[in-house]
């Protein structure tokens, strides 16, 4: 087996297939642990977390705080997240299970070959592209000709910005906000809609952008950018509205595209840059020996769900290659309706499944369930606890399709909510499900209370 792409998506495969007996070979062009491990969900989150604390702290009478966040200090603590940005200990645990790993940029090269600089790959079994995403670039004026920041540069700075003009209002674009803005940067965040977060419901984005607010965010809602010139102290990001958003860098935080080009997919007719297409085991298809996990893929831009992918990728392929016996995990994936997200700004957003929107565009009848999130736990937990909770339920199963939380430190309510919708609970049955006193959770009694339980 040859995996194409060293992440975490792709060393879920490639540690499965090695695990059930294959001799797997895993290339990657850059660092071993990807792009989760460098400059995405862990430096990013590693940001955020310093401030979350001195937030909560604020919120309890009685703790001793300061009035600012040690920003060099944030820095190293991220920095240690990344190893420094050396992949050495990833690349041992790799070796460690198992693993051949191959530096250099994998491009197939023919059924079941990799050319990977020269030197070619062949795989007995299969082939696992696992290359993630790549920022989208919009077709702005000027953005070619002015220095600009993507993610990866977010979240490896070494010292803070003076003044960060943040386009786009997405995942990246409101947490990137909020953890500079909270280490001292002035910062413009530009949203194209009403709100931030715009996948997810209404109430979620309004709730984020008041915290953005009260952390002296500078957010410019309804307005697109039309160019981008070089200014003092360093960008001009032109608007719709005539207006303009300086500062000493700009962010664009405008989304993300499947990392598919320059990958030889054209051979076996894809197309470069696109999603490719897979069925629920990530055969690709029309192409019996290649398979995808991850965003390459498209439905779900999000590191557990491509890990959730690998998974099943690699125990489709042990199973077709060898005794199957050993291996008694289902082969196929639940991710089309099913998938958590947490966006961990404050207040976080955590959900899974479909939003109430999403599920009558799907033709479900749905029943909505809103609540603040006001039980003994939230007041304990924080003073002037601020938080809203939704369920949405099939009515004809009588199961949740949908659950939004959005609060301090909701995050860990989510695998919960998870659980229930990935296992068609119905509301019935959840009444029993008793949460513990005095703790957040007790917003569940309250929703199925709402509903009439």
């Amino acid at each position: 087996m040859i995996v194409i792409g060293g992440g975490p998506v792709g060393e879920n495969a490639a540690a499965r297939t090695a695990a059930g007996g294959l001799r797997t070979a895993l290339v990657e062009a850059e660092r071993v642990g990807g792009e989760c491990s460098y400059w995405a969900c862990m430096p990013s989150k590693a940001l955020l977390r310093p401030g979350h604390a001195l937030a909560a702290a604020r919120r309890v009478p009685g703790v001793p705080v300061g009035d600012h966040l040690d920003a060099a200090a944030v820095l190293r603590r991220r920095n240690g997240f990344t190893s420094n940005w050396d992949d050495a200990g990833q690349v041992e645990w790799a070796e460690g299970a198992g693993l051949t790993v191959v530096r250099g940029r994998g491009r197939l090269a023919g059924e079941r070959r990799v050319d990977v600089g020269g030197r070619v790959l062949t795989a007995s079994r299969a082939v696992v592209v696992c290359t993630g995403s790549v920022p989208r670039v919009p077709s702005l004026p000027g953005l070619s000709d002015v220095p600009h920041w993507t993610s990866r540069d977010a979240t490896s700075a070494q010292e803070v910005p003076d003044s960060l003009v943040v386009l786009g209002g997405g995942v990246v674009g409101v947490e990137m906000a909020q953890a500079w803005a909270r280490l001292g940067s002035r910062v413009t965040l530009v949203v194209s809609g009403p709100r931030p977060l715009p996948k997810s419901e209404d109430f979620a984005g309004d709730l984020v952008a008041d915290g953005l607010r009260e952390d002296g965010v500078r957010l410019l809602t309804g307005v697109r950018a039309t160019g981008v010139s070089t200014a003092d102290p360093g960008v001009s990001l032109a608007l719709s509205d005539g207006s303009t958003a300086e500062g000493a860098h700009l962010l664009v935080a405008t989304g993300r595209v499947p990392a598919t080009a320059d990958l030889g997919l054209e051979e076996f007719g894809f197309t470069a840059g696109e999603a490719l297409p897979v069925d629920d085991t990530g055969r690709v298809s029309g192409v019996d020996w290649l398979y995808a996990a991850g965003d390459v893929t498209g439905r779900a831009l999000l590191t557990h769900q491509g890990k959730y992918q690998a998974r099943a990728v690699g125990t489709a392929i042990v199973s077709g290659a060898v005794d199957p016996e050993p291996w008694t995990a289902p082969v196929s994936t639940a991710d089309h309706t099913a998938v958590p997200q947490v966006v961990f700004t404050d207040p976080e957003v955590a959900s899974v499944g479909r939003t109430a929107a999403q599920a009558r565009e799907d033709g479900l009848e749905v029943r909505v369930v809103d609540l603040d999130i006001a039980v003994a736990g939230s007041s304990l937990h924080a003073d002037g606890y601020r938080g809203k909770a939704r369920m949405v339920v099939d009515e004809r199963k009588r199961t949740l399709v949908g659950v939004t939380f959005v609060g301090p430190d909701v995050a860990e309510m989510l695998h919960a909510a998870t659980i229930a919708v990935v296992g068609e609970v119905t509301v019935d049955r959840l009444w029993h499900a008793v949460p513990a006193y005095p703790t957040i959770s007790e917003v569940w009694l309250r929703l199925l209370e709402a509903y009439g339980l």
